[in-house]
């Protein structure tokens, strides 16, 4: 049986693992202390929590769709009702829009993919050597581990810098710029409205959503998650870290205001920097397989910004190495 080792535990790496253990003994390593890569689902009060990455999940190809109807059925995933309040003079909301979300949080896809996957957290991992017919990986932490195949489902930027040695060709010939995105989850004050997020056209803050509102869990206090547009992320993602609460504070007035809602208390509030958020063009290829060095790339960057671009790269590469 040969010995893959997968690197990222977001939508692409879950699902490639997933897909190679129905044949093959599968190792998932994520740098991270848990599953879901930007999908990932932070936790407050134990039952309580905040989708601090992806927003929601809206497919549009026929075969993701499938995929989703049946973990709809399951009860992995659950339709987010709204109401929806789009504050954007050029973007209009269709009512049509299906709008899903996990069922106990947004990493819901890949913790049901990886359930039955050995999976190694606060694991990232640093250099890749090629020792004879295997790939030699050595963690920040130390350890040393070695396996016939390697897969890497990680942003471009961090893939480029592990594997251009090995895959010069393309990565001389490909481009990609990555947009970052700052978040803010706070808890506030119980407010009295039914709008369950908020799109705004505005320079800073991009989108709101009240976690409340997708009916995991009761509180008395209303659970928000902030994020900021690309364009001011972009510019403040490598300062933002020097005065998290000074950037935390503006990002959460802000919101007060464009919302219009009657903020009076904080009770929490954290803040967390996504600097490989999205790619906005899509590349001419939906993966990559070296069919000699046995090593493959997927991630949602190869196709887009979308969630789901991530899990068709990682079906595409699925498709590259078992044909």
């Amino acid at each position: 049986m040969k010995n893959i080792c997968v690197i990222g535990s977001g939508i692409s790496g879950s699902t490639i693992a997933n897909l190679l253990s129905k044949k093959y003994k599968v190792d998932v390593y994520e740098k991270a202390k848990g599953i879901g890569g930007r999908s990932s689902h932070r936790r407050y009060l134990n039952k309580l929590g905040f989708d601090h990455g992806l927003q929601y999940i809206s497919p549009k190809t026929s075969k993701f769709k499938k995929f989703c109807s049946g973990l709809q059925k399951k009860r992995v995933l659950k339709k987010w009702q709204g109401p929806h309040k789009f504050d954007h003079s050029k973007v209009l909301e269709n009512k049509k829009h299906t709008k899903l979300i996990g069922a106990k949080g947004n990493n819901a896809i890949s913790k049901y993919l990886l359930k039955n996957i050995n999976c190694i957290f606060g694991y990232e991992l640093f250099k890749i050597e090629r020792i004879r017919k295997n790939w030699k990986l050595s963690f920040l932490n130390g350890d040393v581990k070695y396996y016939e195949i390697l897969i890497v489902s990680i942003p471009f930027a961090q893939s480029k810098k592990l594997l251009k040695k090995f895959l010069p060709n393309f990565f001389k010939n490909k481009k990609v710029k990555m947009e970052a995105n700052i978040t803010v989850m706070t808890v506030t004050n119980k407010i009295k409205n039914n709008f369950s997020s908020f799109l705004f056209n505005d320079e800073v803050i991009g989108w709101a959503a009240k976690e409340n509102s997708k009916k995991r869990f009761k509180y008395k206090y209303d659970l928000w998650t902030i994020q900021s547009t690309f364009k001011w992320a972009n510019r403040n993602i490598l300062n933002y870290r020097n005065n998290k609460k000074k950037f935390t504070n503006f990002l959460i007035n802000r919101f007060k205001k464009l919302s219009k809602i009657n903020i009076n208390k904080i009770y929490f509030s954290n803040i967390h920097g996504w600097k490989y958020s999205a790619n906005k063009k899509n590349l001419n290829i939906q993966s990559l397989w070296s069919k000699s060095l046995k090593v493959g790339i997927c991630g949602d960057w190869f196709g887009g910004p979308r969630y789901e671009n991530g899990w068709i790269s990682a079906s595409d590469l699925y498709k590259k190495i078992t044909n």
